[in-house]
């Protein structure tokens, strides 16, 4: 029996509801890196990363491959990338929304 589509994006948007995988994506945007260079940018425990970037390898979310002596991830798919955008242009007019909402309740005495 398959899932539904609304259920596996339910799933696919519960995988990406975590700050460090979200960041972890951003990271990747510019091209494959190693895990090193992550933990780097990200202020956590290595194995705090660790089990971050297992569950977005799980979902299918990033890849591995071996470079040498370095474990690389990168984003399985542009598409992430791409959705990362659309997530901030929404994030933005949102806050822009209610930016201009302050700005006229501020304006308006009772």
């Amino acid at each position: 029996m398959s899932v539904p589509l609304y259920q596996a994006k339910a799933e696919m948007f519960r995988t990406l509801g975590h700050p460090v995988r979200i960041r972890v994506l951003e990271l990747l945007q510019n091209g494959p890196r190693p895990v090193r260079e992550l933990l780097a940018e990200i202020e956590v425990e290595a194995s705090n990363l660790s089990q971050q970037l297992a569950v977005l390898r799980r979902a299918g979310i990033v890849t591995t491959y071996r470079d040498g002596p370095l474990v690389m991830y990168a984003l399985s798919t542009p598409d992430i990338a791409d959705l990362l955008a659309v997530g901030r242009k929404i994030l933005s007019s949102l806050l822009t929304d209610r930016d201009g909402l302050l700005v006229e309740l501020q304006a308006r005495p009772e």
